[in-house]
């Protein structure tokens, strides 16, 4: 495999090697390492930040050295990291880890110049990210194969020292994912024999982040999760294991199976979109992940067929209780469960030729319509036969999509026309009644009883003084 360095931002390939000749000329050593190695090596994404480890410079000779070209922030230096202003590049000194306590933070960190690079790398967690690059020299230092690895897409541990950070185990999740890597089997021994500790949930929801907004074969990160026995840490997700689905409607077998092949469907989706952002996708693809949570709680026999009626809204308490394992932030929390409540929504308005207030108040429930969508298309495409007889074929969601955009609530929820300060603007006093009038005047224009300001006046006056 040869490295692309036309992958690198010039400039930032010219601070690179601007670093290491300044190292150099100070006697030492400066190796690009980890993520960017392994991605410049890939050659199919571009790389945007690097980092740099230093051999052969004590921590204040180094420290001199990098601040004569570039001004770095000190937030780093007490772990031995100086990060580069203006440049995304972190510059660290070897170290040696020891565990003293449990968790990912768990360690005594004794930064070394002059540890060998191999005894360095031992340190990492995989083979695939612990390849070093000299800049200057174009050359490579691999002590434990990495390069083979990857062209194998193997992914291995590195050494034992690997199961003092339970984290690697949902770091490895989520490179099987975006790397397309087929763990070695010595890895998921390795794996069962780590726990997941006091792991906290923000270093744990940003693995899954990267899973959910940066993975391709995430059905393949998931079967990871399952065959190093983790799933256990993730109940909802392992009560789908073995839960039945009717074989009609889903011939890929159990609610596991379906959900993987779902998480597959969204990123192969999500990858084709020409504008998306990681924000969007985290909230679609978390609600894709939760979607059927709901099944295993509703699933019965019902005339000799497996239904699972009530299933999406079922979801909902799963879904909350999953997520507030791994994230307080209030959106998330917010915005994910009712897409899961309604995803069976798209279906089932289109069959009963539902009209757009309909349309309106399911945007309203939503906020984002075409989130659900998204969500309701990698729930159809979540299969192993493409179309059913009697299934919509892909007609409800086109439905939606053009309802969507006629109505303006694809992205948005629809927001009250009339206000507040409308009706104080007209003499009326702040009470409860306002509040009352207010929603009935919303519920109208839902029905299309009015779509402007002015329409909004008249059916307050017309109709729902009226009926005062």
């Amino acid at each position: 495999m040869k490295l692309n360095v036309q992958l690198l931002p010039d400039d930032l390939f010219a601070a690179v090697r601007s670093i290491a000749d300044a190292v150099q000329e100070a006697g030492g050593r400066a190796l690009m390492v980890g993520g960017a190695v392994r991605d410049l090596l890939l050659g199919d994404r571009a790389v945007k930040d690097v980092d740099l480890e230093v051999y052969g410079l004590e921590p204040e000779r180094l420290q001199r050295v990098i601040g004569e070209r570039f001004p770095f922030d000190e937030c780093g230096l007490s772990f031995g990291v100086m990060k580069i202003k203006h440049f995304d590049i972190d510059v660290s000194l070897p170290r040696r880890e020891s565990k003293r306590g449990i968790g990912h933070r768990g360690f005594l960190i004794d930064s070394d110049p002059f540890l060998s690079i191999r005894e360095a790398a031992s340190r990492r967690d995989f083979t695939v990210n612990a390849m070093y690059y000299d800049p200057l020299a174009d050359a490579f230092e691999d002590p434990y194969g990495g390069v083979d690895d990857l062209k194998r897409r193997v992914l291995r541990h590195v050494s034992p020292k690997f199961v003092e950070d339970p984290l690697r185990v949902l770091r490895g999740m989520q490179f099987i994912a975006r790397f397309d890597l087929h763990p070695a089997q010595e890895t998921i021994e390795i794996c069962r024999t780590v726990t997941i500790e006091d792991l906290p949930p923000e270093r744990l929801f940003e693995e899954w982040a990267k899973l959910l907004t940066k993975g391709v074969q995430i059905g393949r990160g998931l079967a990871f999760l399952r065959e190093t026995g983790w799933v256990r840490y993730f109940p909802e997700l392992q009560h789908l294991i073995g839960c039945r689905q009717d074989p009609k409607w889903h011939p890929e077998g159990d609610v596991w199976n379906h959900t993987c092949l779902c998480l597959d469907a969204f990123a192969k989706r999500r990858d084709e979109m020409p504008e998306h952002s990681s924000e969007e996708d985290l909230i679609v693809g978390l609600a894709v992940l939760c979607h059927d949570f709901g099944k295993p709680a509703t699933t019965r026999w019902v005339r000799g067929r497996l239904r699972s009626l009530g299933h999406d809204v079922a979801g909902v308490e799963p879904t909350l209780s999953f997520l507030r394992r791994l994230t307080n932030e209030e959106r998330i929390l917010r915005e994910v469960p009712p897409l899961v409540s309604h995803h069976m929504q798209p279906f089932s308005l289109w069959k009963a030729h539902a009209g757009d207030a309909a349309v309106r108040r399911l945007a309203r429930e939503v906020k984002r319509l075409d989130r659900l969508i998204r969500v309701a298309r990698a729930d159809d495409e979540g299969r192993t036969i493409e179309r059913l007889g009697g299934s919509s074929e892909g007609q409800d969601l086109k439905w939606l999509e053009e309802t969507a955009e006629r109505l303006r609530v694809a992205d948005s929820a629809p927001k009250p026309i009339l206000m507040g300060r409308d009706l104080l603007a007209m003499g009326y006093k702040p009470s409860p009644q306002i509040g009352k009038w207010l929603d009935a005047c919303f519920e109208a224009q839902l029905d299309g009883a009015f779509s402007d300001h002015a329409g909004a006046i008249e059916y307050f006056r017309s109709k729902v003084l009226a009926e005062k």
